[in-house]
Formats: C-alpha cells, sequence, structure tokens
C-alpha cells in the first residue's frame, strides 16, 4: 500500500519554533506503521536528521515516543491521554440527563468535574439563567482543596495519594478553606462521614456555596458533581438530591458494580 504523505506546514521562510518541530515530527506517525524509522521520520517531518534525532529524544525522556531496536513509536503518555478523553466523553454522556435534570429541579447551577492533580476540571456546566452569575468554564480548572468537587473526589482517594499531589507545598487557601494537607485530611475525613457529600462557602470563590458528591466506580471516584449557589442560601436541603443523582451517574455507567 502506498502512504501519501502530506506536506509539511509552510512555514512562511522562517525557522520552525520547538513546537512546530516537535508537531511535525508526532505528524509523521499518521502513517500505516506503527513504527518508524529515523530516516522515515526525517523524510515524513522534512527536518534535518540531527534536529528530529535530539527531539526524538526528548520526546522519549517524556514518554510521548518510544524506541526499541525496530524503531520508533508513539509512547504510553498518547495513548493514556486518549484513553482519559474517552473516559471523560462518557462519563459526560451518563451525566448529562441526570444534570439537566438536576438543574430544573433546582434552579441552580450544576458542575461536572474530574481530578487532575490537585486540581479539578470543569467538564460540563449547566444552569440556564444563572450560568452567567457562575465564574467558572467548561475546560476551566479550580483548587481541590477549596471546591466542593474536589474534596468529594479526594475523600475516596487513599491517603498517600492526597499527600503525593501537595509534595511540594500546599496552595494559598483563602476563605475557610484548608490551610494545610493535615486540615485537608480532617475535612476529607468530614465528607467520608457525611456520607461522601463535600460542602464548601465563600472558599474558591466569595458569595458562592456548594454541596457536591463524587461519582464512584468500581475502582474509585471517576468525577463529582456539585450544586453551586450563594452563600447565603440553604443547600442543606440539597443534600440528599445532589448524593442520589452522582449514585445515579455511577449506576448508569458501571451498572450494580459501583
Amino acid at each position: 500500500m502506498t502512504v501519501v504523505l502530506e506536506p509539511a506546514p509552510d512555514l512562511a521562510g522562517r525557522p520552525p519554533s520547538m513546537v512546530e518541530r516537535m508537531t511535525l515530527i508526532m505528524d509523521a506517525f499518521g502513517g500505516s506503521k506503527s513504527r518508524l524509522l529515523l530516516e522515515e521520520i526525517v523524510e515524513r517531518s522534512g527536518l534535518p536528521r540531527s534536529t528530529a534525532h535530539r527531539i526524538l529524544e526528548q520526546l522519549i525522556r517524556l514518554h510521548w515516543v518510544e524506541h526499541d531496536r525496530v524503531g520508533y513509536r508513539l509512547g504510553r503518555r498518547i495513548h493514556e491521554w486518549g484513553a482519559r478523553e474517552h473516559a471523560h466523553s462518557d462519563l459526560r454522556a451518563a451525566a448529562s440527563p441526570w444534570l439537566h435534570d438536576l438543574a430544573l429541579r433546582t434552579d441552580l447551577v450544576v458542575h461536572l468535574a474530574v481530578l487532575s492533580g490537585p486540581e479539578i476540571e470543569y467538564l460540563d456546566k449547566i444552569g440556564g439563567r444563572r450560568v452567567m452569575a457562575v465564574a467558572s468554564r467548561v475546560g476551566g480548572r479550580a483548587p481541590a482543596h477549596s471546591t466542593s468537587l474536589g474534596k468529594a473526589i479526594l475523600a475516596w482517594l487513599p491517603p498517600e495519594q492526597v499527600d503525593r499531589f501537595y509534595a511540594d507545598g500546599f496552595p494559598p487557601s483563602v476563605g475557610g478553606a484548608p490551610s494545610s494537607v493535615l486540615e485537608l485530611h480532617q475535612e476529607l475525613a468530614r465528607v467520608r462521614h457525611a456520607g461522601g457529600v463535600a460542602r464548601e462557602s465563600d472558599e474558591c470563590v466569595t458569595g458562592v456555596a456548594c454541596v457536591g458528591a463524587a461519582v464512584r466506580g468500581p475502582a474509585g471516584p471517576v468525577g463529582a458533581i456539585s450544586l453551586v449557589g450563594s452563600s447565603d442560601m440553604r443547600l442543606d436541603r440539597l443534600v440528599p438530591l445532589v448524593r442520589d443523582t452522582a449514585q445515579r451517574i455511577a449506576r448508569d455507567m458501571f451498572g450494580e458494580r459501583c
């Protein structure tokens, strides 16, 4: 089978940046072969041999590319990235109808998020006319220790894993958010004692309060949902609804295994 290579991007006569050169090399793996020789990568990328080899060595150290006696191939980091995106898509699909239902029943903003180290990443945000009043966005991030979403997930992780997230230091805290790893563990114990429901008020954003619960699978939490209101609202009455919604999402994803 003949592989037709696309021409290298027109760089308008200027030297390509490091990002552009790395992209040329990664794009070289888009053909039919799972492994490529250095000469093939040079031909496909249009880069000098020494440049391609130097960048490949960096990509190998970062696990984007692997190398053995047969040649170069895409590394585990690429596959982990793809698997993570697939898992996020499954979570969004399972959660979507339940998030809309929760937003309609409460007339409040609803979040769906996953954990990314010591931060949470927002996957979805629903809430009709109230959405613009809440300073969060899909794809955005926030400190896990000061959000109900983050605390709901962290509560079900092994303590040593939580410690690793903060091995380089604990982030600055505002309001009543935990200000040390010890305080965070104490807060996570309260979350577990409350049946997995996490609360925060004026910890991440002034004037905002949230209640959250993790979506838990057989291997642990895969994400969390939260209900967002103003800090002067009584959200405790909505705790059972948030917990029930998280459990329904988990059942749709994992059946009776969750």
